[in-house]
């Protein structure tokens, strides 16, 4: 399918500045970069919204874990320990 798409001067001068850098081969491959970025940026968000609802369901159910000065420091703990650790970052702590 082919589209043609108008640019401010700002935009145009962006993707040929992103072309003239060598990172890509012409302007549709600086285009469809950036839709396959805010593709996935969408699935984030729609990953982390979904996980706020899952938790305030459980804490309707009252599943929810007292917050606590101990709590934090326990979470940071297990969270500096697996940063340390040879194992891949969990996809929930992922940006």
């Amino acid at each position: 399918m082919t589209m043609h798409v108008n640019f401010s001067p700002e935009m145009e001068g962006f993707i040929k500045n992103k072309v003239a850098s060598g990172f890509y081969g012409n302007a549709t491959e600086v285009i469809r970069d950036a839709i396959r970025r805010m593709q996935a940026e969408e699935s984030r968000i729609a990953a982390w919204q979904a996980a706020i609802k899952e938790g305030d369901v459980q804490l309707d159910c009252g599943e929810g874990v007292a917050y606590t000065l101990e709590t934090m420091k326990d979470i940071t703990q297990s969270a500096i320990s697996a940063m340390h650790s040879s194992q891949p970052m969990s996809l929930d702590v992922l940006p």
